[in-house]
């Protein structure tokens, strides 16, 4: 029997004999039709991998011959685009006479390998419904990025056609999709669906969404309206906690906020509180959704997000399905560059305590646009995570009710704390494909060198002390203190004031942390007044111009040292830092201005002063070396990491021993009965918190 006969055999047996079947994934097409997101959803090109070399091939026409990796790239940019002419629906397309389109996407192939690893499927179900003549190509993929066609369906007459799938061979990794191929005339596809029998999933589940925000009203609202307009999403919806942190808050936007509350009644809650970071703002909406609600689910939001409304439908329907209670994770794209994925799968490196790509996740910035899903064999593996990034992530209420709320770490880490918190208790993470959101890159951020360096410091700390299997931390000391060395020789010194402050805190045991939560911001932005290099201006043209006596290295280019000499060199660079006085031209003058992606240690080690732009661009700090500052800084960090490496083992005992009871429900109530949201001139205050929408519980 032909592949064609064995397809439509098994179309008859399956609708007519088949047991209850549950929608697993459906057939999207963008909601937003804009060219840049189109190859994400659908596309108009055959392609193929040449999975055994890794290098990529594109074909125009069947029986085409691979091409190598320089002409893949030139190939895949001038690939026949879909008309977003065609795109007027969400569900359905046309394909023109004589084309082909290829579901072979994103958003729209089906991540065979994760339903087989995680669920007991072991069969789905494609179910495309038509009208017109052509034919229907379903396709896989193996772990390698290997394409196989599975199946071939003619198909004549309008209707349904249907295709039993099997999973028993995704253990590594794969997909499957389906090509269609219009004949003479045009060629619609009404809706697809993939699906399962019903009776294996574990529930039939509902979530509430867990949004925190702060002075981002209107990416909020719209995040609102998004979910308010997805009548298939408000079916599924318990509640959305929106908890607003800001001083410009949404309940100041009555004419914008009104309608969106109306619509979502009781389904649409704000609670407003002090600024207790996300940490915060997260754990006040996973409290709501796990005592005050029915919620299967709590689904954690930032809100400067743009969300794909069905990747929460489907993040859903997956963990319905997980063998054992799952954190479902959404992926991120590049609210930027739409195309663009940024974070695909994540992993903490056991011995520094660092995020860390898997190695079946190599990239980041890959772009869909460039090189499509079907051709780029990396994709095509499986990818199992540590944790998944709170921009969007589901975790259960009864996971939430076993092993507690966030770390009070204001931000920073709780995300990744809390994945690995989940795993040791038997709940693992999965980052799902075709689930995602898209989000401002942290490429373009400034947190390394402001604020946020001292949480990314103490809380990464505070992980290593909970999580780490290695004596005395494994390496995260160590490179602490390298860390510690590069700054000051950067002349970063509110950078490295706010990490020495990181790491006594460190020192001072957990129990301060719900203490501190509202007040360590304040006195870290306290401190910038007291640094030249966090002293921000609009740009160079606000400081004196640029004078030098002479260039350093007799003007050649600079370059980072090399691994063998980097002891050396650094002694001599520290030497010069701690000695060497600086000259009265540069006290007065900068010596040169520095882009940011060019402010290497290595680099700024260099000068007694300089102009460096900061991330994104806005902002010029003059930088200005200081050897007082350089001594005094330096004896501190080699004290504190003394002290950290000597009490490593006390205070991992005291952390762990801690963990439990200040992630507890009882000690979050009270940090949110300490923490209400400011009282303003017109204000009422009634209670420890101010609501609008839904009743709820109350955190007092």
């Amino acid at each position: 029997m032909n592949a064609t006969a064995t397809a439509e055999s098994t179309s008859r047996t399956s609708a007519e004999e088949g047991a209850p079947q549950r929608v697993l994934q459906r057939l999207i097409l963008p909601a937003e039709v804009s060219p840049d997101i189109v190859p994400l959803y659908i596309e108009a090109e055959e392609a193929h991998s040449r999975a055994a070399s890794g290098s990529l091939g594109l074909r125009g026409e069947i029986g085409a011959s691979s091409v190598g990796q320089d002409d893949a790239v030139e190939a895949s940019a001038a690939r026949t685009r879909v008309d977003v002419n065609e795109l007027s629906e969400r569900h359905a397309v046309r394909v023109p006479a004589h084309a082909m389109r290829s579901f072979g996407t994103y958003f729209n192939a089906f991540p065979a390998s994760y339903w087989r690893r995680w669920t007991p499927v072991r069969k789905i179900r494609l179910t495309v419904r038509t009208v017109g003549r052509g034919q229907l190509i379903v396709m896989r993929s193996t772990a390698r990025g290997s394409l196989q066609r599975h199946a071939a369906i003619d198909v004549s007459v309008d209707g349904e056609q249907t295709v039993e799938l099997p999973l028993s061979a995704f253990g590594d990794g794969g997909w499957y999709w389906f090509d269609a191929y219009a004949s003479g005339d045009d060629f619609t596809i009404l809706g697809a669906e993939w699906t399962a029998d019903a009776d294996l999933a574990r529930t039939e589940g509902t979530f509430s969404i867990a949004m925190t925000t702060m002075n981002k009203v209107e990416y909020c609202l719209e995040n609102i309206r998004t979910i308010a307009e997805d009548s298939a999403l408000r079916e599924l919806l318990d509640v959305m906690y929106v908890v607003d942190q800001g001083s410009d808050r949404l309940n100041d936007h009555p004419e914008d906020l009104g309608p969106l509350q109306e619509a979502l009644g009781a389904q649409l809650e704000v609670i407003e509180q002090g600024n207790i970071g996300g940490s915060g703002g997260f754990s006040r909406g996973m409290y709501e959704a796990s005592t005050s609600g029915s919620a299967t689910y709590v689904i954690n939001c930032d809100d400067d997000i743009v969300i794909e409304p069905e990747s929460l439908i489907r993040m859903v329907t997956f963990a319905d399905f997980a063998t054992r209670p799952t954190l479902v994770g959404a992926h991120m794209f590049d609210l930027n560059n739409r195309s663009v994925l940024h974070a695909f799968g994540e992993i903490v490196d056991p011995w520094t305590i660092q995020p860390a790509l898997p190695t079946s996740a190599p990239e980041m910035q890959h772009d869909f646009a460039q090189q499509p899903l079907r051709s780029t064999p990396w994709l095509h593996r499986r990818t199992d995570v540590d944790y998944n990034g709170w921009w969007t992530c589901l975790i259960p209420t009864e996971t939430v009710r076993a092993i507690g709320l966030s770390l009070p770490v204001f931000i920073k880490w709780d995300d990744t704390e809390y994945g690995l918190r989940a795993r040791n208790h038997g709940y693992p993470t999965v980052s799902l494909p075709g689930a995602a959101v898209w989000h401002v890159t942290w490429a373009d951020k400034n947190d390394a060198l402001d604020w946020q360096v001292y949480f990314h410091e103490r809380n990464r700390i505070i992980t290593a002390l909970l999580h780490s299997h290695y004596e005395r931390g494994g390496g995260v000391i160590g490179e602490s203190q390298s860390i510690d060395i590069k700054h000051l020789i950067s002349m970063q010194y509110y950078t490295e004031s706010a990490r020495l402050k990181a790491q006594a805190d460190v020192l001072r045991g957990p129990d301060y942390l719900h203490d501190a939560i509202a007040s360590t911001l304040p006195e870290l932005r306290a401190m910038v007044a007291e640094f030249d290099d966090s002293s921000a201006k609009e740009g160079a043209e606000s400081f004196p111009t640029v004078r030098r006596e002479r260039p350093p290295r007799k003007g050649r280019d600079m370059r980072a040292p090399h691994r063998a000499l980097l002891p050396a060199w650094t002694l001599k660079m520290m030497a010069r830092q701690l000695a060497a006085p600086t000259t009265e031209l540069s006290r007065h003058h900068p010596q040169a201005e520095i882009p940011h992606q060019d402010a290497k240690w290595w680099r700024l080690s260099r000068f007694d002063s300089a102009v460096v732009s900061n991330a994104e661009g806005t902002k010029a700090a003059w930088y200005k070396r200081d050897p007082e500052k350089v001594r005094g800084m330096l004896v501190e960090t080699l004290r504190t990491h003394a002290a950290l490496l000597m009490q490593w083992s006390s205070l991992r005992d005291t952390y762990r021993e801690a963990a439990e009871r200040i992630t507890s429900f009882e000690a979050w109530e009270r940090t949110f009965a300490a923490n209400p949201a400011p009282v303003r001139p017109g204000d009422e205050a009634t209670s420890t918190d101010a609501r609008s929408g839904g009743t709820g519980g109350t955190a007092a």
